[in-house]
């Protein structure tokens, strides 16, 4: 079994015993069930594939602190984690608490996403940064999108905890800029361990930037 795998079994325990402990009693389970679903479609998702496509320990580590967080969240109703009281700061004004979440989805998630370009598509160079900025940014549009689609099937209390957005007309802005933010820095961190540790580094990202094909991709004739 390669070491990744086996690093990626004892997070996965360790995970759903977190998950069960804040589970347990949430604030609110309707709201714990609802932020949970895409948890509940995701880790099976990464069990299931993980012999056939096994990420990297550094793309596991990430998952797993990214969901312990997201877990913490759901289990109060991320507009009330008392995030405060356990540092010591003066309460008042908004919970940022998503916000911080929306950050660690980049920062965190960024890097197993660009494992699946680089593995998958093929991508090289410039094409190897950008384009988890570019998933990440859209995956974060897309989420927003849920989140406005099930605050408006649900409404009342249920849809304005899972929707959170505190009375901010630019919360889904900011929560997306958050995202891209943390995805920037990812792929910072990653470009410049590569461009010291890789010899051919700038060759690569050279070619990645030069024209394969110079005739235009005109559709097939129908």
């Amino acid at each position: 079994m390669p070491k990744s795998l086996r690093l990626a079994t004892v997070l996965l325990v360790l995970f759903i015993g977190v998950m069960v402990a804040l589970g347990i009693a949430p604030l609110k389970r309707a709201d714990w069930l609802l932020e949970n679903a895409m948890v509940f479609i995701t880790v099976p998702i990464l069990v299931l594939t993980a012999r056939k496509f096994p990420f990297s320990r550094v793309s596991y580590v990430c998952f797993f602190i990214f969901l312990c967080f997201h877990e913490l969240g759901s289990h109060y109703s991320y507009s009330n984690v008392p995030y405060r009281d356990w540092l010591g700061l003066e309460d008042g004004g908004r919970n940022h608490y998503d916000r911080l979440v929306h950050f660690l989805y980049g920062l965190l998630l960024a890097y197993p996403m660009r494992e699946i370009f680089l593995r998958i598509a093929d991508a090289k160079g410039f094409w190897g940064y950008f384009l988890p900025l570019d998933l990440t940014l859209s995956t974060s549009m897309i989420y927003e999108l849920i989140e406005w689609g099930a605050a408006s099937v649900f409404g009342g209390d249920l849809g304005q905890a899972y929707l959170g957005t505190q009375g901010d007309e630019w919360d889904a802005h900011k929560d997306m800029a958050l995202a891209g933010l943390g995805a920037i820095i990812a792929m910072l961190i990653t470009s410049a361990i590569n461009a010291r540790c890789q010899r051919d580094f700038a060759r690569e990202f050279r070619d990645s930037l030069r024209i394969k094909h110079r005739e235009p991709a005109e559709l097939p004739p129908g």
